[in-house]
């Protein structure tokens, strides 16, 4: 896990205020060059925060990096209710096409992958995001229990990360096109899954 040290404090105040401004800045350049292109330099030029105390809060790009993805499990997010978990999923995966290919959008969560493949500090930061949203994620399963769709026990994590998998075999491995059709098949297959126990904890 990050240390305080490494930018994880939320204190109020100006010092909040850097902390967002400095992290915005990384995340922003993260998205338009890389994160082998990216400096603390350029973080402090972008930011306005002077490199000493960049330097003095986060040590290095690494962990600027992985502070800045951090961040994301600030934000609010909910899934939405479609009254089915394929529905639901659908929408899940609609979203995550989304924002992996639309222009605008894709280069940041692409470029934080592509990070956690060089920096040990930034893949454990991404997985903690990814944890963040299967925990969010779970009232998909709460409620598919409560309809009656799936049996009680079932796995949540594995009912997302069984649906999300061919969306990011497209994305990152085949590197085929992504289409609606694509997102209904995957969650359809997923939620039939459920449906038959094969996500229930044994």
């Amino acid at each position: 896990m990050l240390s305080e040290s490494a930018g994880t404090r939320r204190p109020g105040g100006r010092t909040e205020r850097t902390r967002i401004a400095v992290l915005q800045a990384t995340l922003d350049l993260l998205a338009e060059r890389g994160f082998t292109n990216l400096t603390v330099e350029a973080v402090a030029d972008r930011s306005g925060v002077h490199k000493t105390t960049i330097y003095r809060r986060w040590a290095s790009t690494d962990g600027l990096v992985a502070a800045a993805l951090r961040m994301g499990t600030e934000q609010p997010w909910t899934p939405r209710d479609t009254g089915s978990l394929a529905g639901d999923l659908k929408e899940v995966l609609l979203e995550l096409i989304r924002y992996f290919t639309e222009p605008g959008l894709r280069e940041l969560p692409t470029a934080s992958v592509l990070a956690a493949f060089h920096s040990d500090s930034a893949a454990e930061a991404l997985h903690a995001f990814y944890q963040d949203r299967h925990a969010r994620s779970s009232v998909l399963v709460t409620r598919a229990v409560a309809r009656g769709e799936v049996p009680a026990g079932t796995d949540s994590d594995e009912v997302i990360r069984v649906a999300s998998g061919p969306v990011f075999y497209r994305l990152f491995i085949s590197r085929e096109p992504l289409t609606p059709t694509d997102a209904r098949t995957a969650a359809d297959a997923a939620a039939a899954a459920a449906k038959a126990g094969v996500f229930v904890r044994k």
